[in-house]
């Protein structure tokens, strides 16, 4: 089973990419972040016709998650992170497919550090560990995916030191990650990749992808139950050089599905040779198990079984990434496709063999592309190694120097920016404080006329008064004179 979690960065915008992504890859489910999109503006129909099902938890311009299963429509069991009924973002689903319980979550940034959005992420952590810890404690098989906004070593940094006050880097951020691993779960992708720089998220500015310089921020944490059934975990990092694509690219696990079959048909429990074995996944192509001991007896003992098993012809269901891993993990034990053999186990002293059943495994593949498993359809670009000469050397000082070099003209430009900033807010004060002045002086000029204006108006009305008494006057004197 092949589980996938992927921030798409805007579900809608991206879509071509995602259902390219969908075609090539097949993943089995697959959680999204970053949707960008309200409920009703989720492509449910593009999805479906990809061959998903879907649900999702919408949000309009920001966060949004979603969790796709391959042939199934998912059974949702939670809609938000419990702990707060008071937060509204849509950050967290969970469902259930094919016996799994699929966590995606989508992480506060929390930049700028410290600040509100720095502690809301601090409290979104606190209570990501207390539902994780439920979810450990019900002994299901859980599977925690998405990104989380969290770097939780130097390891998944391209240069540590310029991000130790970046909310993604932080010391609170990276000891709240690691409380909820130390609670028992598993780092899917540090697991199989230890002491690897393998990165999943890079900028879009100053080149990032081209030049390596990402970080490690979506991450799979899986319960013990699924955790012993681990056997690949990658990102398909060239997806995020297609065009028009997210700045995460996918990351994915393979979990194991194995059965084993007797010569005559019978199916028997593989938990014993699992233990073994470590974990396989389930493929639909059939593998010889071929074990590096001097005789069959030396092999049983190693694997564990009756040396009878062997007569019995049992056969494993497994990829290429189950060769890997068994051959990492317990070194002496090997897989190989079991090309028209009915899955009678070899002694590896028969190296002839081995290699006929490698080289029928390969034919095979070239004329039943289907079967070849995803891993082999993409690999990730390998770094190219560091040469040991003056030259590497010499190149390596030059590309230092001038790191440095861009990093001082742009600690320069900042500076003279700021200067500019400056000097514009000095020339605005100024302009600020003649406009105002030169409104003071036009109010005290207003009100000087306002006050010769009230007094020229108290004069004409006196005036008019005395006028109008000297006229009553006279009337009054023109009447006596009339009467007399």
């Amino acid at each position: 089973m092949k589980v996938a979690t992927y921030n798409v960065n805007g579900v809608n915008g991206r879509l071509p990419v995602l259902l390219r992504w969908l075609k090539e890859a097949q993943p089995d489910i697959v959680c999204l972040q970053e949707l960008k999109a309200p409920q009703e503006k989720f492509p449910l129909s593009d999805i479906q016709k990809a061959g998903y099902g879907a649900i999702w938890h919408g949000q309009k311009s920001w966060n949004g998650v979603a969790i796709l299963a391959q042939g199934s429509d998912p059974v949702e069991t939670r809609r938000g992170l419990p702990g707060d009924p008071e937060d509204l973002q849509s950050r967290y689903l969970e469902a259930t497919i094919k016996g799994l319980t699929i966590g995606c979550l989508y992480l506060p940034n929390g930049n700028p550090a410290p600040g509100p959005k720095f502690d809301y992420k601090l409290a979104w952590f606190g209570r990501l560990q207390k539902h994780a810890k439920k979810l450990l404690a019900s002994g299901e098989p859980v599977i925690l995916a998405g990104d989380y906004n969290v770097m939780p070593t130097e390891l998944d940094v391209y240069k540590p030191e310029r991000w130790l006050d970046d909310a993604l880097f932080r010391p609170e951020v990276r000891g709240s990650y690691k409380k909820i691993v130390d609670q028992g779960w598993t780092d899917a992708l540090r697991k199989l990749h230890r002491g690897e720089r393998i990165y999943t998220f890079w900028d879009y500015f100053r080149n990032a992808y081209a030049r390596d310089a990402g970080l490690r921020i979506d991450h799979f944490l899986l319960s013990p139950a699924v955790a012993k059934r681990l056997v690949a975990a990658d990102v398909d990092r060239e997806v995020r050089g297609w065009e028009k694509t997210s700045d995460h690219a996918p990351v994915w696990i393979e979990l194991c599905e194995w059965k084993i079959q007797t010569r005559e048909g019978s199916k028997k429990s593989g938990a014993l040779m699992a233990r073994k074995l470590k974990t396989f996944v389930t493929t639909g192509g059939f593998y010889e198990l071929a074990v590096a001991a001097p005789s069959m007896k030396a092999a049983a003992k190693l694997l564990g079984v009756k040396s009878n098993a062997f007569s019995q012809g049992f056969a494993y269901e497994a990829d290429d990434a189950a060769i890997k891993a068994a051959t990492m993990e317990q070194p002496g034990v090997l897989l190989r496709r079991a090309v028209g053999t009915k899955g009678r186990f070899a002694e590896s002293a028969d190296l002839p063999k081995l290699s006929a059943l490698e080289g029928a495994m390969k034919q095979k593949r070239a004329v039943e592309p289907r079967h070849a498993p995803a891993i082999a359809k993409k690999q990730r670009a390998a770094k190219p190694k560091e040469a040991d000469t003056a030259a590497s050397r010499k190149a390596a000082e030059l590309y230092d120097l001038a790191e440095k070099r861009r990093e001082r003209e742009e600690r320069q430009a900042t500076a003279k920016l700021e200067k500019e900033r400056e000097r514009q807010e000095r020339a605005t004060e100024k302009a600020q404080a003649a406009l105002d002045e030169a409104r003071s002086r036009h109010k005290e000029q207003a009100a000087d006329i306002k006050k010769q204006r009230d007094a020229l108006d108290r004069k004409a009305r006196l005036e008019d008064e005395h006028w109008d008494d000297e006229e009553r006057k006279l009337k009054a004197a023109l009447r006596r004179a009339e009467e007399d």
